[in-house]
């Protein structure tokens, strides 16, 4: 019994060690939270799969060349609770996609809006109305 006691305190700091990444995998340190990019153009490809729901674009930067761009939104099951559903999107589809760049300067951005080709908002983040 007292095995089990002494190497409880042991089993606890090992599973919070392990689950550390876990947290840190949703923070947004990795991003400029102080500015929005916004991207327009054509949907390449829509996972509206766990864990995260991704959209991907081709788009034109400013000297005419074709850049793709992935942008990650929340789980299916909450952006499924703001009004989103697996045909919402499809490939082909002509949107803007607004999100936040990570500081590295990829071609990825964290979501915070997409704006489809008839006007319609669609916010991963906050519920319709």
């Amino acid at each position: 019994m007292k095995k089990w006691l002494l190497g409880m305190p042991a089993g606890i700091a090992v599973l919070l060690l392990v689950a550390a990444p876990v947290f840190a995998h949703h923070g947004t340190s990795a991003y400029d939270t102080t500015k929005l990019t916004t991207v327009k153009g054509t949907v390449t490809d829509f996972q509206f799969n766990n864990p995260h729901v991704m959209i991907s674009v081709e788009a034109k930067d400013d000297k005419g060349k074709i850049e793709t761009w992935t942008s990650e939104a929340n789980s299916p099951n909450v952006l499924t609770r703001h009004g989103w559903d697996r045909d919402i999107i499809k490939k082909g589809d002509q949107i803007t996609i607004i999100g936040n760049r990570p500081k590295n300067g990829a071609k990825t951005l964290r979501l915070q809006k997409v704006v489809l080709s008839n006007g319609q908002e669609l916010d991963p983040n906050s519920l319709q109305d």
